[in-house]
């Protein structure tokens, strides 16, 4: 019989390894927050060391959760090139889609059941991250990412522009006037998004040293948490924000403007013209605000 921790609790610590981040994998994984930070504690317990170090940005992994992340990468790996092999015969086409984990919770995610019902014969699998390299060395299909300029090598069709704006709870929203008074504020930084600040300031026309300083969050979904929770304002793009401005959970005291970045859709060019792979374009440009 074979010594193995919970199969499940693998998973759980697999997804939550790549995106140092357990609400972007509660999000890919469709559970709860409190699920994965479950399975992760039972992953730990059985092997009796701690596999992340929490801090106030997040998690990352320990010298114990490393090992364990190259090992359940390669197994899991070979497991689903195994397992896609064996389905193939059913028709189903395998897609894997990259984008940030932001996009993918606030906006792709609410959308998904509409591909399925539109596309059964594509198996869409989602994969957080945000880089070109994941699509280059093609460990993922296709990739969403906000950029200005692309490789030779990359395809890209632009679905929206990005644009950028501060949000922060109402209480804080009512004493702000005019864009410079947000400098009096604590900001709020993500690592993930290094250029939304200057961005904006440069929008703005504004040139303060006080929009370099403040709090700095591994991931946009943990900075606008912290937004939420009242602890300073944060900026943010307009896209990944509908639902907190809508429920007024965060507020856009000075709107958002454009960062001269879109969002775009990219494949490889030797791949552009594959039948699946347009079926997801099209099916993208269609939910595109252009499009509504």
């Amino acid at each position: 019989m074979r010594r193995l921790p919970s199969l499940n609790a693998v998973r759980f610590f697999d997804v939550a390894a790549r995106s140092l981040n357990l609400s972007a994998a509660a999000a890919e994984l469709c559970v709860t927050h409190s699920a994965v930070s479950h399975q992760i504690r039972q992953l730990e317990d059985w092997l009796g060391c701690p596999l992340f170090v929490r801090h106030a940005g997040g998690v990352r992994l320990t010298a114990a959760g490393e090992r364990l992340q190259t090992a359940t990468g390669q197994a899991l790996d070979q497991l689903e090139r195994c397992c896609a092999d064996i389905a193939g015969s059913a028709g189903a086409t395998e897609l894997v889609l990259g984008a940030p984990s932001s996009f993918l919770a606030n906006w792709l995610i609410p959308r998904l059941a509409s591909f399925e019902a539109t596309h059964p014969e594509i198996r869409l699998h989602l994969h957080t991250c945000g880089e070109l390299d994941a699509l280059e060395k093609q460990r993922v299909d296709a990739l969403i990412v906000s950029g200005r300029d692309w490789p030779r090598t990359v395809a890209a069709t632009v679905l929206f522009e990005d644009r950028v704006g501060p949000v922060c709870v109402p209480a804080l929203a009512a004493g702000l006037n005019r864009p410079l008074d947000v400098a009096g504020l604590p900001l709020l930084h993500t690592r993930s998004h290094p250029d939304a600040w200057p961005a904006w300031m440069e929008a703005q026309g504004l040139n303060d040293p006080a929009f370099t300083t403040g709090r700095e969050f591994d991931h946009l979904p943990l900075m606008l948490e912290a937004a939420a929770a009242g602890l300073g304002i944060a900026v943010a793009p307009s896209l990944l924000l509908t639902r907190e401005i809508e429920s007024q959970r965060l507020l856009a005291p000075f709107g958002f403007v454009a960062c001269g970045a879109s969002f775009a859709y990219c494949v490889l060019k030797a791949r552009a013209e594959q039948p699946e792979l347009r079926k997801l374009c099209e099916w993208l440009t269609e939910q595109t605000p252009a499009s509504d």
